[in-house]
């Protein structure tokens, strides 16, 4: 008890003497991950994964608590003095430093991919996600495209070293052999450990025919006991909405013959990069003026709020953009908007709405 209160006193003497700052704020010039504030990671290592894309390894401050396979985190990077925030798949396995894989696709991911450095700092949040293992591994299909991959990776680094009854099978869709995320080591991990089979599809190579998911002929040959494993999927959305389809009409079928005591084709688990928009979904659109900013921009009933302020220059927060996270939250000041997952025309004076899933109804006024 004499401890506690000689700290508390010696706390108050500190911030007597270092006000208006905290003695915290003197605390992160020295170590920057000691912040209770905001969560920090600092760069350990950067890897080049193929011309486009960069693995960054991080070491995180308190707070952070360790990740499930296929988990994913907000990440955030200051560019031109402004924070931007998105959301990437943590790419490391269970029990190690986390990891993102990153492609040079837009500005903030093009600035982490190609300017990131040992010994940068990132703002962090912790991990979300449902996409992962189960909790008692079965034989299991992997079908990925593109950096639909990463999720996945860390899944597999995690599963197949330490599993010995492990049976996956992972089938990986890329324009190329260079384009292929974590090639060679995957082909090793393959080598090292019977549990896992690697099948890779190279879009250039089969004379630029994408592998198709519309029906079971490309699966039935590359794991012709597809139907009987559970399946993950993550990847482009047209990619993810051809396996739901095929899946919903297996499944279908698999729900008559089980009738007939035949066993059912397990289910399909998907991660989406972006939100799932309803087809026609948009309306007339309208004038979108940004009161905070004094700018304003004529917007199609398609456009999420988010793009069109980012298009604009507005600094609009943001976080998975697939209207999950709930980092995007902006006051409505006046005006109606349209939910583009639903079709939902709604806004009241001062609704928190979610710019990164709703698009204008009409003229719209936002708090920012």
């Amino acid at each position: 008890m004499e401890i506690m209160t000689q700290f508390r006193a010696l706390r108050r003497v500190a911030s007597i003497l270092t006000t208006p700052r905290e003695p915290e704020d003197f605390l992160n010039l020295v170590n920057p991950l000691a912040s209770a504030r905001q969560l920090r990671g600092v760069v350990t290592k950067v890897e080049r994964e193929t011309p486009d894309s960069t693995t960054i390894h991080f070491r995180p401050g308190r707070g952070w608590n360790p990740h499930a396979a296929g988990q994913w985190a907000r990440i955030g990077v200051e560019i031109d003095g402004v924070r931007q925030w998105r959301s990437y798949s943590l790419s490391a396995a269970v029990g190690h430093d986390p990891a993102i894989t990153v492609t040079a696709i837009g500005m903030v991911s093009t600035a982490l991919a190609r300017s990131t450095k040992v010994g940068d700092i990132l703002f962090l949040d912790t991990p979300q996600g449902d996409f992962v293992l189960p909790e008692h591994p079965r034989p299991l299909l992997m079908l990925t495209a593109g950096s639909g991959l990463t999720p996945v990776m860390s899944m597999i680094r995690t599963l197949v070293p330490r599993r010995p009854d492990a049976d996956v099978v992972l089938i990986h869709s890329a324009r190329t052999r260079d384009d292929a995320l974590f090639h060679d080591e995957l082909l090793e991990l393959a080598d090292q450990f019977p549990g896992l089979e690697v099948r890779h599809w190279f879009t250039r190579e089969e004379n630029g025919r994408r592998l198709d998911l519309s029906d079971p002929t490309d699966l039935e040959t590359l794991c012709p006991d597809w139907r009987e494993r559970a399946a993950y999927a993550c990847g482009p959305t047209d990619f993810l909405d051809a396996a739901t389809a095929l899946w919903e009409r297996e499944g279908a079928a698999a729900d008559h013959a089980t009738a007939d005591g035949a066993a059912g084709t397990p289910a399909l688990t998907i991660e989406r990069f972006a939100p799932v928009l309803l087809e026609g979904a948009g309306g007339e659109g309208g004038l979108l003026t940004f009161e905070k900013s004094d700018k304003e921009v004529e917007v199609g009933g398609d456009v999420p709020l988010l793009e069109a302020g980012e298009d604009c220059g507005v600094v609009m927060p943001s976080g998975c953009r697939m209207g999950i996270c709930r980092s995007c939250l902006v006051p409505l000041v006046a005006g109606k908007i349209r939910d583009l997952r639903t079709g939902e025309v709604h806004g009241d004076e001062g609704e928190l709405i979610q710019t990164c899933v709703n698009a204008a109804a009409g003229p719209v006024h936002l708090d920012i």
